[in-house]
């Protein structure tokens, strides 16, 4: 762990115990520095990253101090609990009803499943995105065929090396975005008919892609903070024939839940030992907030039983549309259903992002991204306990760009999205997360767009707004 997110966490501890209260001053850069014997460098890092969890605030000629709450702590949502039993799925028609109407960009993007595009260094991506189209060798859009680009299978193994996981290069298959992967290794593992696990909530996209292929699905309960729950996961497993579990373990879409390693670790023994394939859906790993990373499920993976996928569009190359499957004892097949699909992934984006991954400071980047998303986080829930009525719970997530809320029973997040979107601002409410259409007083809101007082506008709007059902 660095030094200054050694002190970070120390000076947290200190907030949190009220040994330091709303208010206090915290040492002069330059008595820190003393105090710690660490540099000056140090001591600013820790600062700001203080400052982006929401613990601290600067104050021009004066110093930092800790910053008073304005709100209040809410309470996290409940686990939640799904009708149970095996549902055929007919949700596209309404999912896309909810998702075309929340398209306007000028809308306050509270609804929007994507990050402010203007975190990502795009320009640069652009000059290595050129260079690659310079020097293309004609024969690499025949090299370059599934499984994909071989710099970028080594570049991606690397990064799964650091992360305590020996995947090879060649079950790595590069894809059109993470849902074109999702949708491969549910082909890979699937008939039409056949039934899968799933979270509840899960992401709508999950949802639709069993639909299209003919699935149906058994929602398992799920806690707001630590995911899945692995009880009732084993019970399903041993009353119903479940093919595949589709899973999110890391910072969940929509509740930003992140299993537990030992949980984690217990799970994949548990889908192991039944040889169940899991398929885990882990777009947001990058986008933690702590001193370090997730857990890696693929480090736990001793018989090539998870398939793993990911892609750059949360984290780095948003509109590029590359992911990839590490795909273990099923990346062979993968690889044919691939090109049986959509042939190849385009191939200069795949060399750009090779060269990129190289040499185009992608650790500096994403070190950026996560304080950037940790402060728009403090921020946007700071607003919420402000502003939203009694009985509002909430989920403090450890990364991603989700808060996921359960509001008073009585209120009907459905109506809210039709009312909020006539004031410009939209939402994603509870029920496209759910196969039964169920969660109706739940609402996803997006801290992945800046703290502007336009959203802070609109939170305090959407707190009236659900005051009115009340």
């Amino acid at each position: 762990m660095s030094r200054y997110h050694d002190l970070a966490d120390q000076t947290e501890k200190l907030i949190t115990e009220g040994v330091l209260r709303p208010g206090d001053r915290l040492p002069s850069v330059r008595k820190a520095c003393r105090i710690h014997d660490v540099s000056p460098i140090t001591v600013t890092q820790a600062y700001y990253l203080l400052e982006s969890r929401g613990l601290i605030e600067a104050r021009p000629k004066s110093g930092y101090f800790v910053r008073a709450r304005i709100g209040r702590n809410l309470p996290e949502p409940a686990m939640t609990r799904p009708v149970g039993g095996s549902t055929r799925l007919q949700v596209s028609d309404f999912i896309f009803q909810i998702l075309d109407s929340v398209r306007d960009l000028s809308a306050v993007p509270l609804g929007s499943s994507f990050p402010s595009p203007f975190l990502f260094p795009l320009d640069r991506l652009g000059r290595f995105l050129a260079a690659a189209a310079r020097r293309f060798d004609p024969l690499a859009t025949l090299s370059d065929l599934p499984p994909g680009n071989d710099e970028l299978r080594r570049q991606l193994a690397l990064r799964y090396l650091a992360a305590g996981a020996s995947v090879a290069p060649q079950e790595i298959i590069i894809t059109s975005g993470a849902m074109e992967g999702l949708n491969l290794c549910l082909q890979a593992v699937t008939r039409p008919g056949d039934l899968i696990a799933i979270e509840s909530p899960a992401f709508y996209a999950g949802l639709q892609a069993s639909e299209r292929l003919g699935l149906k699905v058994i929602e398992i309960p799920t806690h707001p903070r630590e995911g899945v729950s692995l009880t009732e996961l084993e019970t399903a497993l041993r009353n119903h024939p479940i093919k595949a579990c589709l899973l999110m373990l890391n910072f969940a879409n929509p509740t930003g839940s992140l299993v537990p390693d030992e949980r984690r670790q217990a799970l994949v023994e548990l889908l192991a030992r039944r040889e169940i394939p899991l398929i885990e859906d882990d777009v947001y790993a990058e986008l933690y907030f702590g001193n370090r990373a997730p857990l890696c499920s693929k480090a736990e993976d001793r018989h090539g039983m998870i398939m793993h996928v990911s892609s750059f569009s949360k984290c780095l190359a948003p509109g590029y549309r590359v992911g990839w499957i590490a795909a273990g004892r099923f990346a062979e097949r993968i690889r044919r259903l691939k090109l049986s699909t959509s042939l190849a992934t385009t191939v200069p984006v795949q060399i750009a992002l090779a060269e990129y991954l190289k040499q185009g400071g992608y650790e500096s980047h994403l070190r950026r991204l996560r304080r950037t998303l940790a402060g728009q986080e403090a921020a946007l829930t700071s607003a919420i306990e402000q502003h939203f009525p009694p009985g509002t719970r909430l989920a403090r997530p450890q990364g991603g760009y989700f808060l996921w809320l359960e509001l008073p029973r009585q209120v009907d997040t459905l109506v809210l999205h039709q009312r909020a979107l006539a004031q410009g601002i939209s939402v994603a409410p509870g029920p496209i997360f759910s196969a039964t259409r169920e969660l109706s007083h739940h609402l996803r809101l997006n801290f992945g767009h800046p703290d502007t007082p336009r959203q802070r506008d609109a939170i305090v709007t959407l707190g009236q707004l659900i005051e009115e059902q009340l």
